[in-house]
């Protein structure tokens, strides 16, 4: 699977408009490692329908920037944790620090 975030997304949305792109950023950051440590928090908890809503948020995410693969792989993980099947839940959060890596070091 390729982990290689980008932005290419954000930038085709903001037409080249720096300001939209620093605001969809910051928002990303905000809100990324919150909903991170929610899923965490609900599958350690073993609350497998809320780690799924967690999963569905996330998964949007991981579509913005740029991670087409581990979309479909989260779309996958989302239902399976409704069948309370963890079974790649070490994958999924390899996609997840993958990204709150990218999110800490982008300007």
């Amino acid at each position: 699977m390729n982990l290689q975030p980008n932005i290419a997304y954000i930038n085709e949305l903001s037409g080249g408009d720096k300001n939209f792109e620093s605001r969809i950023l910051g928002i990303l950051k905000m809100e990324f490692p919150v909903e991170k440590q929610e899923y965490i928090t609900n599958l350690a908890e073993s609350n497998f329908i809320l780690a799924a809503e967690n999963v569905h948020k996330l998964k949007h995410k991981i579509n913005i920037l740029g991670l087409n693969e581990a979309y479909v792989f989260a779309v996958d993980y989302e239902n399976e944790l409704r069948n309370q099947d963890v079974g790649r839940q070490d994958q999924f959060l390899t996609i997840l620090n993958v990204m709150q890596e990218y999110l800490q070091n982008i300007a």
